[in-house]
């Protein structure tokens, strides 16, 4: 019989001494002593010593450890400095029988490498290390999603099958759907700005996919984006949205994580506001300073931006990037149309977040697709919203991936992803 759980372990208070409770988790150690057993117990909200004693001790048999447990007993107080409380088991049903040995060591007291952890993925959620990381990035989803509704920007849910290329650019996932070519969305970027027409301000989480062979400890073929976009706001307005979201992130999780922050062995500092913004033209005086040879209207180089990113250490914004380095939506600056109304939010050498401000002239935006080799006919239903009374509308987005491992600091973000997908991985 399974007894139905009444408690988490972390409910477990002076004033339920004496009572009977029923808790359910894992075996984390075992301890046999004579006609006694010492159980650590471990559920997802802390860990609890359970005592076994008399003839229960004795129909305890064999359990390996991580073995599954349901145990009914009464609370009372402990003399163990690492248990707040302890049961005195009345009945003990294993509900779940874990093998021995398991291929990875869920107490971290051997450890394995990221491979072999993520090849058992599940398992590894029992090292509190690994649980702690997504506790936060829990915590982050909140935060996000609490401060945009605070914000006034309503939560939409775009299509990840489509029809054509979002950006007009390549690195597609492509698929065969019902006898027709489709696509898997690298973003959310032309329906949302669509939404700006009725709705004003939206956002989006959700997962997308770039065909991008990248094996590197910041790239993922499928990511988690945050992504807004808001009618009648500039490129400036927009990079403040996304400021206060990233300090009230930081600032969230560092005031309600702390267990998690203990258990990572990471503070969460937040960071310093406002955050500097230096432009596109800045940076290349920096690296010509540098020694670099860089011309205006030259993408900037990973090694370009560890050495911009060693002049502004943490968070800042490079704006104002030439014309023809962006996308076909993206505006111009009216006083040097060379120039984008464009923005990167980094960190150091590390890109989270891109945005600016969209055309909204369906005329100028035909005229663009066309400067970039794009024939307007394959966005023929996007570009009939503009014709509906298109608002001018600014947006952006945000690898939430990248942002987490800003926040525990760490160089990968497979440690901050359930089941990573990249060019080797497609597996479990």
């Amino acid at each position: 019989m399974v007894f139905v759980k009444t408690h988490d372990i972390s409910e477990l208070t002076s004033e339920l001494i004496g009572k009977e409770v029923v808790l359910g988790g894992w075996i984390e150690d075992l301890r046999k002593l004579g006609k006694m057993s010492f159980i650590t117990l471990r559920d997802v909200s802390g860990i609890s010593q359970v005592i076994v004693k008399g003839e229960l001790n004795d129909k305890l048999g064999e359990i390996n450890r991580q073995s599954v447990v349901s145990v009914k007993g009464i609370v009372q107080e402990t003399k163990a400095r690492d248990f707040a409380f302890e049961i005195k088991a009345e009945e003990i049903e294993v509900l779940g029988k874990a093998i021995h040995p398991l291929p990875v060591d869920p107490i971290g007291r051997v450890e394995s490498n990221i491979d072999t952890r993520l090849n058992h993925r599940a398992l590894d959620m029992r090292n509190q290390k690994t649980a702690s990381i997504f506790k936060l990035r829990h915590y982050v989803l909140q935060s996000l999603r609490k401060t945009l509704a605070e914000k006034k920007f309503i939560e939409i849910t775009t299509p990840k099958i489509i029809g054509s290329a979002s950006e007009g650019g390549a690195n597609l996932f492509s698929l065969e759907y019902f006898g027709k070519k489709a696509y898997l969305a690298q973003s959310p970027q032309l329906y949302k700005e669509q939404m700006t027409i009725g709705l004003e301000r939206v956002f989006e989480i959700s997962n997308f996919y770039r065909a991008e062979n990248s094996h590197t400890g910041r790239h993922l073929s499928e990511f988690t984006s945050v992504d807004i976009e808001a009618a009648f706001m500039d490129y400036n307005d927009v990079m403040d949205v996304l400021e206060s979201l990233v300090m009230e992130v930081y600032r969230f999780t560092s005031e309600n994580c702390k267990k998690e922050q203990e258990i990572i062995g990471h503070t969460i500092e937040v960071p310093k506001s406002p955050f500097e913004r230096i432009t596109y033209n800045q940076c290349v005086e920096e690296l010509r300073s540098a020694g670099e040879k860089v011309e205006f209207g030259d993408d900037l180089l990973d090694s370009h931006l560890r050495i911009i990113g060693d002049n502004h250490p943490g968070f800042f914004f490079l704006t104002d990037w030439p014309m023809k380095l962006k996308p076909f939506y993206i505006r111009e600056k009216d006083e040097d149309p060379e120039l984008s109304r464009s923005f990167d939010l980094q960190f150091g050498y590390l890109e989270l977040s891109s945005g600016g401000t969209r055309l909204h002239n369906p005329e100028m935006l035909k005229a663009r697709l066309k400067e970039q080799d794009l024939d307007p006919a394959q966005f023929t239903d996007h570009l009939k919203a503009f014709d509906w009374g298109m608002p001018p509308h600014s947006g952006w987005g945000m690898g939430l991936d990248r942002l987490m491992t800003t926040l525990i600091g760490i160089d990968n973000v497979r440690e901050v992803v359930l089941y990573p997908r990249d060019p080797d991985r497609l597996s479990p």
